[in-house]
Parts: C-alpha cells; sequence; structure tokens
C-alpha cells in the first residue's frame, strides 16, 4: 500500500492506494481530505506545494473510490471540490447525515469581516457543492459514527473511532441552527461558535492495511479522543492532530499509540504555531519518528525535512514502514 501526504502548504490532503483486484484497473484509490482552495496557499514562492488535484493527475490516479471529508474546515474540505469536479467519487464520507445539505437553506449573501470567518463561510459554502457534485456524478454520500467498520477494498478495513451518534447529532443540530440564521449578527455569532468547536466533530479514524494501523484524527486534539477504548489507539503511524499545534498530542495520548512513525501536516512557515517545537520533542522522545508533509523549521536535533511534494509511506506484508519525500 502507498499512503501519500501531499503538500498543501497549511491543510491535509491524503492519497492512499492499495492493490484491489476488484477495481477496473486492479488498484483502489481513497483520498481523505483536499486541503485548501485558495491560491495564495501555492504562490511560487512556497516551492513543492501542489494542489490535490494536481497531485493526482501527477500520481497517475484515474478514479476517486472514496473521498472523506473529516470536518468542514477551509484547509481540509475545499481542495476536494476540483477533485470531485474531474474525477467521478464512487463515495464521499463524512459525519452529518446524507441529505443534510440538500435540506439546509443556502447560506445568507453576508461578507465576514475577518480571515477565520471568511475561510469557514468559504468551506461550509464548498461542502455543499461537494455533496450536490458527488451526487450528480452517480457517487454517494455516506455518513460515518464511531463504531462503524468499513472493508473498502482487499486487506484494507477502517474503523471509525469518532464521533458518536450523540455527537453527530449535535453537529448536525449546529449547523441548522446556523444556517436558520439570517439576521447577520446572529448568523456571524453563531460561525464563529461553530468554527471553534468544528475540529473535535472530526471523524478519527483506525486504518488497518494487512497487519498495519494508522491512526488519522484529522484536526482533532488531545482533549478530544473522548471514551474511545485506549486499546483502539494503538497504532503504527499516527498523523498527529491539529497540524501539530501544541494541543495536537500529549505524552499520555503518545504512550497509549506508541507509534513507529508520525506524520505532521504543518506548513512550511509554521502557521498558528503549527510544528510546535515543544511537540516535536516529546514525540521524538518518545521513540516516534517524524515527517512531515511541508518542510517546517525543526528543533535542533531533529532531521530537517527537504522541500518536497509528497511524502510517500510504502507499508508492506511485514508491517515495515519506508517514507520517502518526493
Amino acid at each position: 500500500m502507498e499512503f501519500t501526504f501531499v503538500n498543501v502548504g497549511y491543510g491535509e490532503a491524503m492519497v492512499l492506494s492499495c492493490p484491489d483486484s476488484a477495481r477496473p484497473d486492479g488498484r483502489f484509490c481513497m483520498v481523505i481530505d483536499g486541503g485548501s482552495g485558495e491560491e495564495s496557499e501555492y504562490l511560487p514562492e512556497y516551492p513543492g506545494r501542489i494542489r490535490l488535484l494536481d497531485a493526482l493527475q501527477r500520481l497517475g490516479c484515474r478514479h476517486i473510490d472514496v473521498m472523506v471529508s473529516t470536518h468542514i474546515h477551509e484547509d481540509h474540505v475545499c481542495g476536494l471540490l476540483p477533485a470531485a469536479s474531474f474525477f467521478r467519487v464512487g463515495e464521499l464520507w463524512q459525519a452529518l447525515p446524507v441529505g443534510l445539505a440538500e435540506a439546509l437553506p443556502p447560506l445568507p449573501e453576508i461578507e465576514a469581516d475577518d480571515p477565520s470567518r471568511r475561510k469557514f463561510y468559504a468551506a461550509l459554502r464548498d461542502w455543499q457543492r461537494l455533496t450536490q457534485m458527488v451526487t450528480e456524478g452517480g457517487g454517494r454520500v455516506e455518513q460515518l459514527k464511531g463504531g462503524d467498520v468499513r472493508r473498502p477494498a482487499e486487506g484494507l478495513s477502517i474503523r471509525v473511532l469518532l464521533p458518536g451518534e450523540e455527537a453527530e447529532r449535535q453537529l448536525a443540530g449546529k449547523m441548522t441552527e446556523l444556517y436558520a440564521a439570517r439576521e447577520p449578527d446572529a448568523f456571524l455569532e453563531r460561525l464563529t461558535a461553530l468554527d471553534v468547536h468544528m475540529n473535535n466533530y472530526s471523524l478519527i479514524l483506525s486504518v488497518r492495511y494487512e497487519d498495519t494501523v494508522m491512526l488519522l484524527p484529522g484536526d482533532t486534539n488531545a482533549s478530544g479522543y473522548g471514551d474511545i477504548d485506549r486499546k483502539l489507539l494503538k497504532a503504527d503511524l499516527f498523523k498527529v492532530g491539529h497540524h501539530g499545534q501544541r494541543d495536537g498530542a500529549d505524552q499520555e495520548l503518545l504512550r497509549m499509540i506508541q507509534p513507529q512513525v508520525t506524520v505532521c501536516c504543518a506548513s512550511s512557515g509554521r502557521r498558528y504555531g503549527s510544528a510546535d517545537p515543544g511537540l516535536l520533542r516529546m514525540i521524538k522522545e518518545s521513540g516516534s519518528k517524524v515527517y512531515f508533509s511541508d518542510s517546517p523549521p525543526v528543533p535542533d536535533g531533529m532531521e530537517v525535512p527537504p522541500v518536497h511534494s509528497f511524502l510517500r509511506i510504502r507499508i508492506g506484508k511485514d508491517k515495515r514502514i519506508e517514507a520517502l519525500y518526493i
């Protein structure tokens, strides 16, 4: 199996590809999040960064069998839209109820007054467009919730750890309340409140290929793992939450996961305090090897990542994990 972290700057986009005889070309392809849709994220002064659609074409992908939207934030969902307009998407997995996007009224025409609100507004808009695009293209939207297990390809199983049904009901209720607000001040107030809490509504996925396990928590921070059975957190590879900001993990969480390899999806400029030096040192001291989707500065004693467009993780049947910057 090849698991590729795409350098989308501040954001996340991952492509999983593995053999599957049920597919026309013999390979299964899953995309998890899509990075930002903003032009400013991919300017020439940021060498190595690449949009998800361009990355999929360079990787030789011919189809997207499963697309996963872990949560609705601009740096995760907006880059999915161009990919879904180019490739037919078989299934779109999300934490929200099927049909919610169509049931909600259009977003009110409001000028967001700061970058955070503007980005979240764009994410909500593109999420609605994405669900429409997938269904109009003949794909289907599916809601995942804690406890679900999917086996979309040979040797591959995906267990959903969170959010549970109650959290998903809360999220759907907050989305409905937000869209129902037509008065500008009330809408913006609810927009900010939901934006603040959206990270810990992320899908947390435990992905197993053969005997190797990868833990992918979206933007969940260390306090957001709730009452997950701690045995289910153990993983060989850990994509640290919240772009490696200081709250992305703590020592207790790292002891439960015990990862051989940790991947941090932080921007080269360490925006918003991503790739926190203290957290990176904590991960290194836990015995885990750290890799990056982009090229942020790292603490002394850590390997400096080269400029690259892809971090490719190869996983074999012997649990050996090979990582290569491309």
